[in-house]
């Protein structure tokens, strides 16, 4: 009874005394931020137009592709073959020819996967410009800041001998091709390309940072912000990206733009569920890429393999100005800023693809073409394609983006030229009495 009452009254003081104490700081509890937004995968991204007639297109042209893809196939060309074009993202054709693979049974359609080679440098490209908007790196880095070997580079004058760079390699000189950097794989008999290969320039047994490093210890062809040279920059650049965000690169493509955007077919290697997928080129030469292998290499220039209706998905997202259904992945003034011609003025254009094309030019990650040459003053459309002759552009002044899907780059230059008159040849904008002219091909 007493323990009770002493319970009691010491609970009393208890309650009193804390009732004339200030007040304790309540602790902040921190909001749960909101789940990301993203797509949905298994909801198409292929939304059919009712008639390709209402948004201008003449049915004729594409009639033509299914028999230019037809011609292909008989001539043992391509094993199959997929054209898409959609204006305002609703698809008004998918031509679909061929199988997957010599003596394949299965059909190529809009979830065959294709080795795209690289129309992996726009994604990658587009996940470099993720993180400048995020402040992890800069557009004029220097890149040593990321891989310390590329300080101070020498520029190859021949014979051995080099010079000092004029000033190193930045971020911006690797997504517009700028950096002094080469392909060794495309020219092997050169005398700095006999480096690239000794150094590891077509190994998969290494990593991409690694063959950053390798590739560092090199001479550069130029210096730096002065030509154009198509190379291994977006390689590089892959590595660069990796440091900067602290994760492999397939972790941050996943993360940043596939999941968001429900590409869940698009990976440097594949599941063993998915292989059964891959489109085989008809030719004895060996793909770049061993992709049912999974090895170390993840090449920021060519090694990603997708579908059509995932790189819809991210196509679409650029003609939305860098959204997807309510998904932003990057901001509408970022992709301008990437659409800036890069190579108009003050860069020597000797290797530039296009350079017999007036207007033409290249940005940040794409090559900016003209819809008419014979009139650049209509207008661009930026694009990329791939090594196996896969391809993909956007054009926003007439709201029309195209994939085309193939596999085999002994062949892809007999379907370069055709590609643009199945998109323009039956297609007449509403504001002219007669159909746009053919745009020159992309790369």
């Amino acid at each position: 009874m007493k323990r009770h009452l002493f319970t009691a009254a010491s609970a009393a003081i208890l309650v009193l005394a804390a009732a004339c104490a200030p007040a304790a700081p309540t602790a902040e509890v921190a909001e749960t931020p909101p789940p990301p937004v993203v797509a949905d995968p298994n909801e198409t991204s292929l939304t059919m137009a009712a008639e390709p007639a209402t948004l201008g297109f003449n049915p004729a042209a594409f009639e033509k592709a299914k028999a230019d893809l037809e011609a292909g196939v008989a001539a043992g060309k391509i094993p199959g073959g997929l054209f898409l074009v959609a204006r305002g993202g609703q698809v008004v054709n998918i031509t679909t020819v061929g199988a997957e693979g010599p003596g394949d049974a299965d059909p190529v359609t809009p979830e065959s996967i294709f080795r795209v080679y690289s129309m992996t440098k726009p994604i990658v490209s587009v996940a470099t410009m993720q993180l400048v908007e995020d402040g992890k790196i800069g557009l004029d880095d220097q890149i040593s800041k990321y891989i310390p070997e590329f300080a101070n580079p020498k520029v190859l004058v021949g014979k051995g001998k080099t010079r000092p760079a004029a000033r190193e390699i930045t971020v911006r000189d690797l997504l517009s091709h700028k950096s002094g950097l080469i392909y060794g794989v495309f020219d092997q008999e050169s005398e700095l390309g006999k480096m690239y290969m000794a150094a590891g320039d077509i190994r998969t047994d290494i990593s991409g940072l690694e063959l950053a490093r390798a590739i560092a210890a090199l001479p550069l062809a130029f210096d730096p912000g002065t030509a154009w040279r198509y190379s291994r920059s977006s390689d590089v650049l892959g590595a660069v990206i990796e440091v900067a965000a602290g994760k492999p690169l397939d972790a941050l493509l996943e993360e940043q733009i596939f999941t968001p955007l429900g590409m869940n077919d698009t990976h440097f290697y594949l599941e063993a569920d998915e292989a059964n997928r891959l489109a085989e080129p008809p030719t004895t030469i060996p793909p770049l890429s061993t992709v049912k292998v999974k090895s170390p290499m993840m090449s920021g220039g060519g090694g990603l393999n997708s579908t059509t209706e995932d790189y819809f998905r991210f196509v679409e997202m650029l003609r939305g100005k860098g959204s997807y259904r309510g998904v932003e992945i990057i901001r509408p003034e970022t992709l301008e800023a990437m659409l800036k011609d890069e190579i108009a003025t003050g860069v020597d254009r000797t290797t530039w693809f296009y350079d017999a094309l007036p207007g033409s030019g290249f940005g940040l990650g794409f090559g900016l073409i003209p819809i008419d040459p014979r009139d650049p003053a209509k207008g661009k459309y930026f694009t990329w394609s791939g090594y196996a002759g896969t391809n993909m552009w956007v054009d926003p002044v007439n709201d029309i983006t195209t994939i085309f899907m193939m596999q085999n780059n002994e062949a892809s230059a007999d379907f370069r030229p055709l590609h643009a008159q199945w998109v323009y040849g039956g297609y007449a904008p509403a504001t002219t009495s007669g159909p746009a002219a053919p745009a020159a091909q992309a790369q």
